[in-house]
């Protein structure tokens, strides 16, 4: 049987980026950043064309 852990090791605490009274994780931090590029470019990019319909 093969048994699978995680790519990197999960057995320490969290690391914390502090902005005055704001604190977050560095793993919230990356998910919120990928998802906020993602609004912009899906706002940026163009719609594709459709075929011309006769």
């Amino acid at each position: 049987m093969l048994v699978m852990g995680a790519p990197i090791n999960l057995n320490h605490p969290g690391h914390y980026v502090h902005w005055g009274v704001i604190q977050i994780s560095v793993a919230n931090l990356v998910v919120i950043s990928v998802m906020v590029v993602l609004f912009v470019l899906a706002m940026l990019l163009p719609f594709p064309k459709g075929r011309n319909r006769r």
